[in-house]
């Protein structure tokens, strides 16, 4: 089959990758000539674990070409991909005129029947828009005759999971009213869908709600875990011995249950704006979704609260090595990441960061250019040198097990704040340090009775 995807951005690339994979051919296009020559070279705008060989593999094939001819795409698919970008709007709703610019282009182009497939997350009704978007433009130019569907196929990756993500499914969600959509869909994801049925079919706006509830339940398990830790520092329980408790019901399960410093990335924090917005328009009071994001936002200073009690607020000339940039292991992201709001916290209050990240590194250097307060170094250990403590933000497997001498040695002092919670207690007490982590009380303050 002959796909058309535009935009090579995250979804837009690994989806297209992962069609090609399959045999499909598919041309991913975009307006940005210098991002479409680097595809061509062989260079890719993001990092994501396994995506590197599946571009170019599918690209030397032939099955993979990447153009910035937005009337030869049209041409070309059969099916079209729509996986442009949404950012929030100014008051956080979702942004969707690059979505109904690419249906224009395709009104402007299309020359036969076909199908045109949300792959964007966006706000329910959107289908209706680019529906009409393209049929006012075919009725412009006198080709109302043209027939076409639209599909709502809204995408469930995970960064850093994402190709697995796409060639192994959990579940492929199409809405359409169209039986010749359905089997047209059927017919494009068949290779991803012959261990078991994964295929789940509904109307279009049930489609497009489903994408912002999962995002949305994911994010409500993560602040009310977070909000279960901050509780539990104050009753002096552990919220790691918690996190077994409830995790083991299967009605609860262990994903999404790990305490820390808030969630961040280009999908949850999005999302959960863009459909509190949805419903502050249809006059209904979304509460449940506010109180994930107030909670989110406050946690997200959880580290920063920390080191400044320790302190005593004292921090102006302080140093502090730092571990982990990006929102997540295994990605370059840094879009809404805790780790700037930690950074930038620590700037207003005279410290300076010594930073590493295994990915992250040139994204921070774009984000934040040079500066005095910002060493970037290159590995873990060189950013432990004469810092005042270890702040620790991102769970890299590289971090999980360090060299907790070297850590003493090149530290000023054995403190670490860990974000995560990547660490026994007890054995680095054992070993001198002092250890402040997520929703556990520091032996210290357990032994002077600090908790009720």
């Amino acid at each position: 089959m002959n796909v058309s995807v535009f935009g090579t951005g995250y979804v837009g690339l690994v989806q297209g990758a992962a069609l090609a994979e399959v045999g499909h051919n598919v041309m991913c296009v975009d307006i940005d000539a210098d991002k479409v020559r680097a595809l061509q070279a062989g260079t890719l705008p993001i990092y994501e674990p396994g995506l590197d060989a599946l571009v170019r593999d599918n690209f030397h094939s032939g099955r993979l070409q990447f153009s910035t001819d937005l009337a030869a795409a049209v041409r070309h698919g059969d099916v079209q991909l729509i996986a442009v970008g949404t950012p929030p709007d100014e008051d956080g709703s979702a942004d969707l005129q690059y979505v109904l610019n690419v249906a224009q282009t395709i009104g402007e182009h299309m020359q036969r029947h076909q199908t045109i497939v949300d792959k964007s997350t966006v706000p329910v009704g959107t289908g209706a828009r680019v529906r009409a978007r393209i049929a006012q433009v075919l009725a412009d130019n006198g080709r109302s005759d043209l027939t076409f569907d639209v599909v709502s196929n809204p995408e469930f990756l995970k960064e850093g999971c994402a190709v697995d993500d796409c060639m192994r499914p959990d579940r492929i969600v199409i809405g359409t009213d169209s039986p010749r959509a359905e089997d047209v869909m059927r017919e494009l994801y068949e290779p991803f869908n012959r261990n078991r049925e994964k295929i789940i079919v509904m109307d279009l706006r049930s489609a497009e709600l489903t994408k912002y509830a999962a995002n949305c339940m994911l994010a409500t398990k993560i602040s009310f875990m977070n909000e279960m830790a901050n509780l539990a520092e104050k009753l002096g329980a552990d919220i790691e011995m918690v996190r077994h408790g409830i995790g083991s019901d299967p009605r609860i399960g262990y994903q999404f249950i790990y305490p820390g410093v808030g969630y961040g990335g280009s999908c949850f924090p999005k999302d959960v704006k863009a459909l509190i917005r949805t419903a502050d328009s249809l006059d209904f009071d979304a509460r449940v979704l506010k109180a994930v994001e107030s909670r989110n936002d406050e946690q997200k200073t959880t580290l920063f609260d920390k080191v400044y009690d320790h302190f005593n607020g004292a921090l102006h000339g302080k140093t502090f090595a730092l571990w982990g940039l990006s929102f997540k292991p295994n990605t370059d992201d840094m879009r809404e990441a805790p780790s700037r709001v930690l950074m930038e916290a620590l700037w207003r209050a005279g410290a300076n960061v010594q930073a590493f990240d295994p990915k992250a590194m040139e994204e921070t250097q774009r984000l934040y250019g040079v500066r005095d307060d910002l060493a970037l170094v290159g590995t873990k250990e060189a950013a432990l040198k004469n810092a005042d403590a270890l702040i620790i933000v991102t769970e890299w497997q590289a971090f999980r097990a360090p060299d907790f001498d070297l850590l003493a040695r090149q530290l000023r002092q054995p403190l670490i704040f860990d974000g995560r919670n990547l660490y026994d207690p007890q054995r680095l007490s054992k070993r001198g340090f002092t250890y402040l982590s997520v929703g556990r009380q520091t032996l210290e303050a357990q032994v002077q009775g600090d908790a009720p």
